[in-house]
């Protein structure tokens, strides 16, 4: 499974997420508006990651966990946004692997930061 393939899997997992092209790369959103995670190719600079919303203190959290896996974003790393590189050598771990957990940790902590009380509360309920 691709990198692209594994996000979107972990993205669309979450109730009413939706995938479309934002800024030239794929996006998704929770409803119609709030963007959560992000592929990210913008600077053409051969590095594949995603940017995810954050909540507070998580973006500091992660970067200092390391920082040659997560990185603060430009343009929105100053609203706390964070980003994870999916091609460093730990991506080829097994999909059980930590790499791929934690992903999947940003990528629901990501949906949690902008999603309404309403879907958060449906997400909980589904995961009991």
């Amino acid at each position: 499974m691709t990198p692209l393939e594994r996000i979107r899997a972990l993205a669309l997992a979450l109730p009413e997420a939706t995938e479309r092209v934002s800024h030239g790369e794929p996006s998704w959103f929770v409803r119609k508006a709030p963007q959560f995670v992000s592929m990210a190719d913008h600077h053409h600079d051969d590095r594949v990651a995603i940017w995810a919303a954050a909540p507070p203190g998580a973006q500091a959290d992660w970067v200092g966990r390391d920082p040659s896996r997560f990185f603060v974003p430009p343009y929105l790393g100053g609203r706390g946004w964070i980003g994870v590189y999916l091609d460093v050598p730990s991506a080829d771990d097994t999909e059980d692997g930590k790499f791929w957990n934690d992903v999947a940790d940003i990528v629901e902590e990501a949906y949690r930061t902008v999603a309404p009380r309403t879907l958060i509360r449906k997400l909980d309920e589904d995961s009991r």
